[in-house]
C-alpha cells in the first residue's frame, strides 16, 4: 500500500522550490504519494517566533545562505535563478494554490507559479505578471482569482498553516509522514530512509 507524506510548502520559499523539484523521482523511487498542502509561511513565522533567513542578524551568516543555495541546487540538478523581487507577500499566491485545488487545475498551477518564481525570476507580487504566467499555462486567471477570495478558501489556507504549526513545524519545506517531521530539503535522504525502513 502506497505511504503518503504531507508537502507543507510555500512558493515564497526557495527551499521549498528545490524540494519540490526533486520530489517527483522521490516518489518514483519510494512509491510514496505526495500530499501537497499549501501553507502561509509567514503565518508559521510569527506563530512560531521564527524568521527567514533573509533577515538573519549576524551579517556572515546571511551572508553564507546565498551560495548554499546555489549549491544546493546544483547538488540536485534543478535550475534556480536567484528573484531580484524577494521576499514578496506569497498571500495571494498561497491562497491561489487553494483555488485551483478546488477548480480542479492545481497541478497546472503549481507547475506554472514555481518555475515564474525561482527560474525565471518574474515578480509574482504583480497581479499582472500572474495573470499572464497562468494564461501561457492554459488557466483561467480571473477565475483562479476569484475563488481565492472566497471565504472558504481563505479558511482552508488558514486551517493548513495552524495545522503545520500544532504538528511542530517553523519553516518550509516541511514534510509529515506517520506523523514524525523533516524539515528542510536536505532532511529528504532521512525521510527516504523512514520510508524503506519502517514500511506500511
Amino acid at each position: 500500500m502506497s505511504r503518503t507524506i504531507e508537502f507543507f510548502y510555500d512558493y515564497g520559499s526557495p527551499y521549498s522550490y528545490l524540494a519540490d523539484a526533486v520530489l517527483p523521482a522521490f516518489a518514483e523511487r519510494t512509491g510514496a504519494a505526495i500530499a501537497f498542502r499549501p501553507m502561509l509561511l509567514g503565518g508559521v513565522f510569527k506563530a512560531t517566533g521564527n524568521r527567514s533567513p533573509m533577515q538573519e542578524p549576524i551579517d556572515a551568516k546571511r551572508a553564507y545562505f546565498g551560495p548554499v543555495l546555489q549549491r544546493t541546487a546544483a547538488l540536485h540538478g534543478v535550475p534556480f535563478a536567484p528573484n531580484p523581487h524577494f521576499p514578496i507577500n506569497t498571500l495571494p499566491l498561497m491562497r491561489g494554490a487553494v483555488a485551483a485545488r478546488q477548480l480542479g487545475v492545481f497541478a497546472a498551477y503549481h507547475t506554472a507559479i514555481y518555475p515564474a518564481f525561482w527560474r525565471e525570476a518574474q515578480n509574482l507580487a504583480d497581479p499582472a505578471v500572474v495573470t499572464e504566467v497562468l494564461a501561457k499555462a492554459d488557466l483561467d486567471a480571473a477565475a483562479i482569482t476569484a475563488r481565492a477570495g472566497a471565504d472558504d478558501v481563505k479558511a482552508e489556507l488558514r486551517s493548513a498553516t495552524d495545522d503545520a504549526v500544532a504538528r511542530g513545524a517553523f519553516g518550509a519545506p516541511t514534510f509529515f509522514l506517520d506523523g514524525e517531521m523533516f524539515f528542510g530539503v536536505d532532511h529528504l535522504p532521512h525521510l527516504e530512509r523512514a520510508l524503506r525502513e519502517s514500511p506500511a
